[in-house]
């Protein structure tokens, strides 16, 4: 051998074999690259980053001609799963309170593309991919040709170009006339051909449409045992899957939350030509209660915001009125002064980020609508029934009945422990018009007066004894007293550097986790609550109308958990500004 040939190391062969594999487009010998693999490989051969970033296509690419699926999808959860900044404050929390033991856990579903890049867990998002920014992309399914089931989301995407097969589930597909028309529909069949890159073949994968596909995301325990997502649990066993409606039929079909067929639309639209305009359209907002609050420059996903980088648009103060034309004016005219940061000095600029702030709060918009549609769907709230007809100097009692319409899973159901919350809000107001009493009502951060109510625990306010809340509770034992709720399922007490570590008595011996167990308050499908109250006689002491009112609360997250997780106030408004109320109405009666 000369002495001038480099020495092929064994991890210098692997890259070379794995960017071979790329080159070829050969799915069952793609290797995947670490941080320091692909520093090496770049060193190897320039061309290894421009591989690696085109094996993974972007939601932004296939929206070129999936046009209507890409604007449903911008605005979804999975689309918001890597952006979260909740996400991100919960998921560095955990890993700090059980000392890193938590790893990559999280990420392996809320950014799996990057995770499977091989992007640390901890990098911010302006140092990730595009397509690791996108959370839940096209490939994350589209790209899967292995059925997977219980596997906390450890799933592989296939790598491959644009031109790379697709999974679907290959009904009614026309890719193969598209393909056969390239010349009429303008699209390149190799990458010399002049055109607009598509993928050559979809690859049928049945599992795409069956609940069992959502499984290894929407059912997760972590190392003790603990389940933090249950849907899979409550699914299997309800109603709905022994009729045969599947996950899909009612976050993906014409009604959010209701199994009630699908829309028909165009598979795709090539270069303005509509294909196959009669299919079945699986809708992908994937409706459901979440919902985003980070900064509408960066969410939802907008391709003309890709202008200004996520550190640029954090700076961009949205809510003072950057951009408007009057807000500018005023500034123009020098009476208004502000300090613009080095990125927004110039007028135009903030002008046209303010374009897309408004066009990303109209999505937002349509996403709440949404949200309200599959709350009011998926619920009904009956009442208020009296014991006895009210009269003045003696208890009111009377009661309220919440019933989980929705035959699929658990109201609320998803993430359990600090989310999500559901709670009934009831006031009596008298005939003055003031009101004499109420439970559900919240504190000055907006949160319920349970236990965790930071104004309830400084003494501020009274403890709501009478509060109806299906908001479900880790429960953890800790060195002193008995179980105590808690946010998170890390007992912060037992140990001075506390871990996540497998259990060591098998959890189907005590049907939980040791010093760890969840009281469970949600409502199973179909089932219901009856929420009863008293209002005690000091308070109705005048004759006349007395009015009721009721409404069932909603919101991702608590404020204390969020404060817990060192939220920012900016977070804190903006998931408030998400609560919605679901069913409010209220019933007058007279009180002689």
């Amino acid at each position: 051998m000369p002495s001038d040939t480099p020495i092929m190391t064994k991890e210098r062969m692997r890259v070379a074999g794995a960017l071979a594999a790329l080159a070829l487009g050969v799915a069952a010998q793609i290797v995947f690259l670490s941080p320091t693999e692909r520093a090496v490989a770049s060193e190897q051969d320039p061309h290894a980053a421009v591989f690696a970033e085109a094996s993974y296509p972007t939601a932004a690419q296939c929206g070129a001609c999936h046009t209507q699926i890409y604007r449903e999808w911008a605005s979804s959860n999975h689309a918001y799963a890597s952006i979260s900044p909740m996400f991100h404050k919960f998921e560095q929390a955990i890993n700090d309170l059980s000392s890193g033991t938590i790893r990559g856990f999280c990420v392996r579903c809320h950014q799996q593309v990057g995770t499977q890049r091989g992007e640390e867990r901890w990098q911010p998002l302006w140092e990730r991919s595009a397509v690791a920014r996108e959370g839940v992309t096209c490939i994350t399914c589209h790209r899967v040709a292995e059925e997977y089931a219980k596997t906390n989301g450890e799933r592989t995407i296939v790598p491959g170009d644009i031109a790379h097969p697709v999974s679907g589930t290959g009904e009614g597909s026309k890719l193969g006339e598209v393909i056969a028309q390239k010349d009429f529909f303008r699209v390149a069949t190799t990458a010399q051909e002049r055109g607009s890159r598509i993928h050559l073949g979809v690859l049928p994968f049945d599992q795409l449409s069956k609940s069992e596909f959502c499984v290894s995301c929407h059912q997760v325990a972590v190392h003790p045992g603990i389940k933090l997502e249950v849907v899979w649990d409550q699914y299997r066993s309800s109603p709905a899957a022994a009729q045969g409606v599947t996950c899909q039929d009612c976050h993906m079909g014409k009604v959010p939350g209701v199994a009630s067929g699908y829309a028909t639309a165009p598979a795709a639209v090539v270069n303005g030509r509509p294909v196959n305009p009669g299919r079945k359209h699986s809708n992908h907002a994937f409706y459901g209660p979440g919902y985003p609050i980070a900064h509408p420059g960066i969410f939802p996903h907008n391709p003309k915001a890709a202008k200004f980088g996520i550190e640029d648009w954090l700076k961009f103060d949205w809510r003072a009125g950057w951009g408007d034309a009057e807000f500018e004016d005023r500034v123009e005219k020098q009476r208004l002064k502000v300090d613009f940061p080095e990125p927004w000095a110039d007028r135009l600029d903030r002008e046209e980020a303010r374009e897309i702030i408004v066009e990303n709060l109209e999505s937002l918009e349509e996403k709440r609508k949404l949200r309200q549609q599959v709350m009011e769907n998926g619920s009904r709230l009956d009442g208020p029934f009296f014991t006895s007809a009210p009269r003045r100097g003696e208890n009111f009692s009377f009661s309220y009945r919440i019933t989980n319409t929705n035959p699929g899973h658990n109201l609320p159901s998803g993430s359990l422990g600090a989310q999500p919350e559901i709670w009934l809000n009831v006031a009596l107001v008298g005939p003055d018009g003031r009101t004499l009493w109420e439970s559900g009502y919240v504190d000055s951060n907006g949160d319920m007066a349970d236990l965790h109510s930071l104004d309830v625990r400084a003494g501020k306010i009274e403890h709501d004894d009478q509060l109806v809340n299906l908001q479900t509770k880790f429960l953890t034992t800790n060195v002193k007293g008995t179980d105590r709720e808690m946010y998170l399922p890390i007992n912060f007490d037992i140990d001075q550097i506390p871990f996540i570590r497998p259990a060591t008595v098998p959890t189907t011996v005590l049907n939980h986790p040791p010093f760890i167990r969840m009281e469970a308050r949600s409502i199973p499908p179909l089932g219901e609550r009856v929420a009863s109250y008293t209002v005690p006689a000091r308070l109705l002491t005048q004759p006349g109308k007395y009015r009721l009112a009721a409404r069932m609360r909603s919101r991702a997250e608590p404020i204390y958990f969020m404060k817990f997780v060192k939220a920012t106030i900016e977070m804190e408004q903006a998931m408030n500004e998400w609560m919605i109320d679901v069913h409010p109405y209220t019933v007058s009666f007279d009180v002689r």
